[in-house]
């Protein structure tokens, strides 16, 4: 598996058997890099483990991810709408 620089250190849980959940602190994502890195953690998670690797928000509801890694198409997407002010 690849490593990942310092910049993204999640708290993983393991809650059930089918479910690996991580804790990010999304102010470590500031910027383009640090974004970039993150995408590149899910990417390495989805193609180890051959899924889907879904983020939600914290208390959020897990039907409505907002970003994911994509098996298919071996790529990070957004898959909520992007708020627009």
């Amino acid at each position: 598996m690849g490593s990942l620089p310092d910049v993204v250190v999640p708290d993983a849980s393991f809650w059930a058997v089918k479910e690996i959940d991580f804790d990010v602190d999304l102010r470590e994502l500031q910027g383009q890099e640090r974004l970039d890195v993150f995408c590149g953690f899910l990417r390495v998670v989805g193609r180890r483990l051959g899924k889907p690797v879904l983020m939600v928000s914290e208390g959020g509801d897990h039907s409505h991810p907002l970003l994911g890694f994509d098996v298919e198409t071996d790529q990070v997407v957004l898959l909520a709408d992007p708020l627009v002010t």
